[in-house]
């Protein structure tokens, strides 16, 4: 740059340390001058790197706070993030989906921006992988040190085990049970996808006519027989329809003897999972400490050593996340509570689907009715309903054949009176 600018008839000055360049023995000292300062650089910057990946390995998050956190500093003023709402709850909301699998993950994103959280579809994939939000700071590779994952000072949104099986579905291992129609729907035709045609039998469809003042919704056949249904009637008779299951006297007390015997025989099977997570957790340990005989023994390098163990390590982390979530599963009250809450919505499922959104009328539509709904106009016919609902919402006219064996198949029971033994018999 120097001679460049000696070719455009400029010589630079510096104004505290002025140099003459003529001087072929100065231009040591002009290398020194400029030297100085990077070298100054360069240390504060090492000096900075430092520091950070101290402050990581103390379980801080360096930098903007990542959606759902913000920015704060403790009464000793040290920087730290914590819960920000509601931005925290809905990222609760979209982790608990994506496990549960029943909605796509750009379904789960359009949700999340309808309900105010406004994120992209490449920062909503950065969002779900990024482990700060189950508690845990990711520390980069540096030199001879390993990438790794250290726990964070801050509160975790989700738990690990929650943040683990996100990813397992995420990443293809896990596999979902998707519904057969789907979950997204207009909020004035919740029973788009679950209708069928009483004329013709085919697929229902819905759209909006627009009127003088309004839009108008239609449930209608995609065939010639010119089949239709104004939404709001289909809708209100389906509501009509919920009224009808009310479970019977005695159903609620039952419930709770089978739920309870239920959550008995899971513990039990629980406490058999946990046997099974620890004799895993064992044998990833002995791996590694195999791995570093052989390292010792000249068997394999070091680059093959740090393979095994980031595999193992990965594998630990997994099984201790979710055996920590199984242990504190137990640990955890209030199944009498949860159960008032399930007999009160078994008492009242009508008013339940009337205040729920779009996506829960749908998953209520699908956990009740296995098959499609007729509507003629008047009312719905469905061939079957879940087996479960049907022992619960049990009618009365259902429960009346039952009483007299009209249905029940009961072949298998003798119709002779047992034999008198060797007591005499008693004739009151």
């Amino acid at each position: 740059m120097i001679s460049t600018l000696k070719k455009l008839c400029a010589e630079p000055q510096a104004a505290e340390q002025p140099l003459d360049l003529s001087v072929p023995e100065n231009k040591m000292m002009l290398a020194f001058y400029l030297a100085a300062p990077e070298v100054e650089n360069d240390r504060r910057a090492l000096n900075v790197l430092y520091g950070m990946r101290r402050a990581m390995k103390e379980g801080r998050w360096m930098g903007p706070a990542p959606i759902g956190y913000v920015n704060k500093a403790s009464e000793e003023g040290r920087k730290q993030i914590a819960r920000k709402e509601p931005e925290a709850s809905l990222i609760q909301w979209a982790f608990e989906q994506l496990a549960h699998g029943t909605l796509a993950a750009d379904q789960i994103r359009q949700c999340l921006n309808k309900k105010g959280l406004k994120c992209g579809r490449s920062n909503f994939w950065r969002l779900v992988r990024n482990p700060v939000y189950c508690g845990k700071i990711f520390v980069p590779r540096f030199k001879d040190e390993e990438s790794r994952l250290v726990d964070g000072q801050h509160e975790p949104l989700v738990s690990e085990a929650l943040f683990y099986q996100v990813q397992d579905v995420l990443d293809g291992k896990k596999r979902q049970e998707r519904p057969s129609t789907k979950t997204t729907s207009s909020e004035h035709l919740p029973l788009r996808g679950y209708l069928v045609c009483h004329k013709c039998g085919r697929m229902l469809t819905g759209s909006a006519s627009k009127g003088k003042k309004k839009l108008y919704h239609y449930y209608h056949c995609v065939a010639t027989c010119g089949c239709r249904y104004r939404a709001d009637r289909a809708n209100t008779a389906f509501v009509e329809e919920l009224k009808r299951y009310k479970p019977n006297p005695g159903v609620e007390v039952l419930y709770r003897t089978v739920i309870t015997t239920l959550l008995k025989e899971a513990m039990s099977r629980q406490q058999s999972e946990q046997r099974q997570l620890s004799e895993r957790i064992g044998k990833q340990n002995e791996k590694i400490n195999k791995a570093r005989e052989l390292l010792l023994e000249g068997s394999i390098d070091s680059a093959d050593y740090r393979a095994i163990k980031k595999e193992c390590e990965d594998n630990l982390n997994r099984l201790e996340a979710k055996l920590t979530a199984m242990v504190s599963g137990r640990q955890a009250s209030g199944i009498d509570r949860l159960l008032d809450k399930a007999v009160s919505a078994l008492s009242n499922l009508d008013k339940i689907y009337s205040d729920a959104d779009t996506v829960k009328k749908r998953e209520i539509i699908g956990s009740i009715y296995p098959e499609k709904l007729c509507f003629d106009g008047e009312q719905y016919r469905t061939p079957r309903v879940n087996e479960a609902v049907r022992l619960i919402y049990l009618t009365s006219s259902e429960l009346q054949k039952t009483k007299n064996r009209k249905s029940s198949d009961v072949s298998r029971f003798s119709g002779m009176v047992v034999h008198t033994g060797i007591e005499p018999v008693f004739h009151p």
